[in-house]
């Protein structure tokens, strides 16, 4: 779907993360909220008290119109997407986590001058997210050594974004043993040990690892990414192509293409979804075209 203007006259609701980051995210939106409400535009700003918070404020002020603005990481931004989803109404962002993927993606940066007038004056797009279990995922939902890393990085939130996604991928791959998976992807299934299986649909986690490079977000279908069980040496080798996006070119590494995966595995193991555990397997992922509308620079011309 081709960007769009929004029309009426933009009022916002911020919902802000006080633990994002390095709990800066207040003080990121004060600067961008001075220069809106110079411009006349009317904001309200909301500190979120939990996930399920989030997302019940960011229906209401959907549903009453506003644009609603996720002040946070990624997972502020997954809460804030599945309440405005359900509202059918339009989201911005205001990157101030540790990971920032999907603000990356978008091409939205982090100058307080710059996003006022992308808030003000930017076109609304329209992405494909990730369904599960009721929450919305606008990047990628995963299962295996990642997914038990984001549980180690969710605790480690003292420390430097790029220091403690680097630490806690080391310390998962340290006590990782590969389960048994069985992945269908639209009705074909395969069964396999497995480092890790990725629903993507940005393609992007882990403070800029392009961990899926064909993911598009507006493609009309998610992109899977199995990588097979192999030493724990050839994990960090992995990592360290990841950044360059080198690794899907291993032979351990295999690529589909579908609109609904379902994944199982023989053992628990936490499901993450943008960030944040969210449960454990078997899940079931479903691909949602066009189905959330942000604010963003317009997507690349392919």
């Amino acid at each position: 779907m081709p960007d769009t203007p929004y029309e009426r006259p933009r009022r916002f609701t911020a919902l802000v993360n006080p633990i994002s980051g390095t709990r800066h995210a207040a003080g990121d939106w004060d600067e961008v909220t001075a220069r809106l409400r110079t411009a006349g535009a009317e904001v309200t700003t909301i500190a979120t008290r939990s996930a399920q918070h989030a997302v019940e404020a960011a229906g209401d002020a959907a549903r009453r119109g506003d644009v609603v603005v996720a002040v946070g990481g990624d997972g502020m931004v997954r809460d804030i997407a599945t309440g405005v989803h359900t509202a059918d109404g339009v989201m911005a962002i205001v990157p101030s986590g540790r990971g920032n993927d999907l603000a990356r993606t978008l091409g939205i940066g982090t100058d307080p001058a710059e996003l006022a007038v992308l808030l003000l004056e930017g076109s609304v797009r329209s992405i494909d997210v990730l369904e599960v279990g009721g929450v919305i995922a606008p990047g990628n939902v995963y299962v295996g050594v990642d997914s038990h890393a984001t549980r180690l990085i969710n605790r480690l939130r003292r420390l430097p974004a790029l220091l403690v996604y680097r630490v806690a991928g080391v310390l998962a791959i340290s006590t990782w043993t590969a389960p048994t998976y069985t992945v269908e992807i639209d009705g074909r299934r395969i069964t396999t040990r497995a480092s890790t299986v990725v629903i993507s649909n940005s393609g992007a986690y882990g403070n800029g690892l392009r961990i899926v490079p064909p993911a598009v977000l507006d493609d009309g279908h998610l992109d899977v990414m199995i990588v097979d069980d192999v030493p724990r040496r050839a994990i960090i080798r992995f990592l360290a192509q990841a950044a360059k996006g080198t690794h899907v070119g291993r032979p351990e590494v295999r690529l589909e293409t579908g609109t609904r995966v379902s994944v199982a595995i023989d053992r628990e193991v936490p499901v993450c979804a943008d960030g944040d555990e969210i449960g454990t397997v078997p899940i079931e992922v479903r691909l949602l075209p066009a189905a959330l509308r942000v604010i963003a620079p317009p997507a690349p011309v392919v």
